[in-house]
């Protein structure tokens, strides 16, 4: 079967992603085939709008596959999952300069690598079924594929609340969050897609878009750009708890369960990319944090606990946010080189991709 299906129809240039037993999961050669159709179709003139969606009824894609990288991690010298992070990011990267309109319908699950694939799209749609994460702290990983990017542009602290909790957001809070523009019912989506195939871009919205239910995150803005705006991970978890809300302090919860090296890195990551400036340089910043991540053992823990054994009881090394030291976490910035170089944000640094 093939994993990635490729057709035009009309004016329309359609990606369907094709694993829906694994919730159309990424891998290397699903990556390639993308590519492989964006790269042939921006040079030709009878496809007009380029769009992707996710076989199944259950979502676009819940991510990479991430137990191919715990193997690699655990068994291999990890240059597998290295080659299949550098084409992933290049294949973002394309996606967000994609000189002809790229329509991502973002319907049911959409986390990590599905984030990838679709939040960097110039037309990004969502329905109420749409349920958008990136959970890597949880799997003893980082918010990668133009993640940390994408969450460093949302309004106030939100891009941090999610980055470090994980928590999935629906349609209004992916709209408020700047990871989605418009909304339409779930039921519309085949429709939409008929006209796409006849009709500019714009045209076809202007058929099927209306303003989703109110979300959630607006109301709690408050605590959360007040809590996540502190400079550290344990300060964070402080204010949290401090606050004296029952959402604040189910937070500070969350956060106390997830991998603290993960933690720490992700918030550096994030206060970097704030600085770093266009897409491909916090990416080339993510390359290096997600190949420094393979030698840590907190990413085949965290794969183990939650996706192979599913016994949801990771055993993070070290275990507590407090163990975890400024130099622990500066090693993930460094380049791959083994040289040691610090990535600063006024570098030029580049990844030999």
């Amino acid at each position: 079967m093939n994993d990635v299906l490729v057709r035009t129809s009309g004016r329309l240039g359609h990606i369907r992603l094709n694993r829906p037993k694994a919730l159309n999961a990424l891998t290397h050669a699903m990556v390639l085939r993308i590519d492989e159709a964006l790269t042939r179709w921006a040079h030709d003139p009878a496809v007009e709008t380029v769009v992707i969606t996710g076989e199944g009824d259950r979502g676009l894609c819940a991510g990479g596959d991430i137990r191919a990288v715990h193997d690699d991690a655990r068994d291999g010298d990890g240059s597998a999952s290295a080659a299949f992070w550098r084409d992933e990011y290049r294949l973002n990267a394309r996606i967000a300069r994609y000189p002809k309109p790229y329509v991502a319908v973002m319907d049911g699950i959409v986390m990590g690598g599905g984030v990838g694939v679709s939040a960097h799209g110039s037309v990004r749609v969502v329905t109420e079924r749409s349920r958008i994460a990136m959970p890597e702290t949880g799997i003893g990983f980082v918010p990668d594929v133009g993640g940390t990017y994408l969450l460093a542009l949302a309004p106030g602290e939100l891009g941090t609340h999610l980055a470090l909790t994980g928590a999935p957001i629906g349609a209004a809070d992916a709209l408020l969050c700047g990871l989605a523009d418009h909304h339409m019912p779930s039921a519309s989506l085949p429709s939409f897609l008929g006209d796409l195939a006849g009709l500019p871009v714009r045209e076809a919205l202007r058929r099927h878009v209306q303003e989703p239910p109110p979300g959630e995150l607006p109301g709690r803005r408050e605590w959360i750009d007040a809590c996540f705006s502190a400079g550290t991970v344990e300060e964070i978890v402080r204010r949290l708890l401090a606050h004296g809300g029952q959402d604040a302090e189910k937070t500070a919860g969350t956060l106390l369960t997830k991998s603290p090296t993960a933690l720490k890195v992700t918030l550096a990551a994030l206060r970097r990319a704030r600085r770093l400036g266009p897409l491909e340089r916090v990416l080339e910043q993510e390359y290096r944090v997600s190949r420094a991540m393979l030698t840590a053992p907190d990413l085949v823990e965290g794969i183990r606990a939650q996706v192979i054994d599913k016994d949801r009881d990771p055993s993070w090394s070290p275990a507590t946010l407090a163990e975890v030291t400024d130099a622990d976490v500066e090693r993930f910035f460094t380049s791959p080189d083994g040289r040691g170089r610090a990535v600063a944000a006024d570098t030029t640094e580049e990844v030999a991709w």
